[in-house]
């Protein structure tokens, strides 16, 4: 996982492939692969029971319940947006999104202290996810082979007489029900996906599932914000302390500050006691801005995490031809590492080129085996992470104790280290796969003994 050793997207890779395909869901993951369906198919219907329009829409929805909360958009998932709905970026920008140099213009804290001031290039765009939707939308609803059907409520799939293959779904609109025909359906409905009960109706083994409980929950508020002050801030849970927060400045003039905390322990519902809590983190940075900045509304949004998921498709040896699970509805990970949109847009990516090298027979097969290490490498990261907690239950991945040391230390030494920051920074942002973490020159700067003088 990493947008750095991944294969470029080129639309004259992908040959056609059929007359129509249906995506559920009009969250990003869903019309990321819309827009990679269309290089393949002569029409791509977007079905979304939600109230859209292809235009802006800045108030959060109710298909996005963390709507109203920092979203990341990483550079991996920033450069396959780009490559995808060409412009997004200068659309963001003209919105009011702030871009920041990760490395030089956001302070992190972890591991007792703040990371150091890295050289690396990496602009990340901060925004709300409202806005970061809502403009990827306009842009992917403009292609002349898509077609955004808003307030459609998918009840079932169709099936042809073998039960082997997705021929399609019946969705309720207005009152009455359409029956869709398509060759391909790609489920993006997030975690209430029904694609699993799908494949057991049609006698097809459901996947495993997994699930790591961390019992998240989230409060957030906005902040009026200078002008010329875009500070980004991040404080990442550290045991014993299962509490941290984000700051993010968005468009409008804003900051958008998200407090949150692990395993029960989770802030109040009320800006007072957002600005107690904030204060019992290990530095007062969150805690100023709270006390020091009005608030525009006096709403404090809420949201909870139970657990991270993932849907194992990749160990299974048959697949109904024409169904497809991409983003929450493959896997959805701890909110606070900010991998979700980026792991879509990798996601996506992996369609494209499983398009260009594979016909419809074997799709599903290959396409759960390209993102199997996309899904590998984030849920290692945010599951590692949670692992560090004691109270976090679920199936721990192999080597998770020794990797946790190794980057513990990582975080410590980066707290002096430039080049450990930037190698840090790099993963983090999904540009470097975490393997880069231990290389040879990596691992000899976190290892080496510590130098004290005499």
């Amino acid at each position: 996982m990493g947008i750095a050793t991944s294969e470029p997207y080129d639309p004259q890779r992908v040959s056609p492939v059929g007359e129509h395909a249906v995506v559920l869901g009009a969250s990003v993951a869903g019309l990321l692969a819309a827009r990679v369906l269309a290089d393949a198919f002569e029409r791509v219907t977007i079905l979304d029971r939600d109230p859209l329009d292809a235009q802006l829409q800045l108030q959060p929805r109710r298909g996005v319940p963390q709507g109203q909360h920092i979203h990341v958009l990483m550079v991996a998932g920033q450069s396959v947006m780009e490559e995808l709905a060409p412009g997004l970026a200068d659309d963001l920008v003209a919105a009011g999104a702030n871009v920041l140099d990760v490395s030089r213009e956001i302070t992190v804290h972890a591991a007792g202290d703040f990371i150091a001031e890295g050289s690396a290039d990496l602009p990340m765009y901060y925004a709300s996810r409202p806005l970061i939707e809502g403009l990827l939308r306009a842009r992917i609803a403009d292609h002349e082979h898509i077609a955004l059907r808003p307030d459609y409520q998918v009840i079932d799939h169709l099936a042809d007489p073998t039960g082997t293959a997705v021929t399609g779904v019946v969705a309720r609109s207005d009152g009455e029900e359409h029956r869709i025909a398509a060759e391909l359906v790609v489920d993006a409905t997030g975690r209430t996906s029904r694609s699993t009960a799908w494949r057991e109706q049609l006698g097809y083994t459901t996947p495993a599932s997994e699930s790591v409980e961390v019992d998240l929950a989230y409060r957030s508020c906005q902040l009026a914000r200078p002008p010329d002050d875009r500070r980004a801030i991040l404080v990442m849970p550290s045991p014993p302390r299962a509490r941290g927060a984000a700051v993010a400045p968005i468009e409008d003039d804003r900051w958008l500050v998200t407090v949150f905390g692990m395993h029960g322990d989770h802030p109040p519902d009320h800006l007072d006691g957002l600005r107690e809590f904030a204060g019992t983190l290990p530095t007062p940075v969150v805690a100023d801005l709270l006390e020091q900045h009005e608030p525009v509304t006096d709403d404090v949004a809420r949201y909870r995490f139970p657990a991270s998921t993932r849907r194992r498709y990749d160990q299974l040896e048959a697949h109904p031809r024409g169904l497809l699970a991409v983003g929450d509805a493959v896997a959805s990970f701890n909110p606070i590492y900010g991998q979700g949109m980026s792991v879509a847009a990798l996601e996506a990516l992996a369609l494209h080129h499983t398009l260009a090298e594979h016909d419809d027979t074997d799709l599903a097969s290959a396409f759960y085996a390209r993102t199997g290490s996309i899904v590998d490498d984030a849920w290692n990261i945010s599951v590692g992470g949670d692992f560090q907690f004691a109270e976090t239950r679920g199936p721990k991945p192999s080597g998770t104790a020794v990797v946790n040391r190794y980057l513990s230390r990582l975080h410590r030494r980066a707290h002096t280290d430039a080049e450990l920051a930037d190698a840090f920074s790099r993963v983090v942002v999904m540009e470097q796969p975490p393997r880069t973490l231990f290389h040879p020159r990596v691992a000899w700067r976190v290892l080496r003994p510590s130098v004290t003088a005499r």
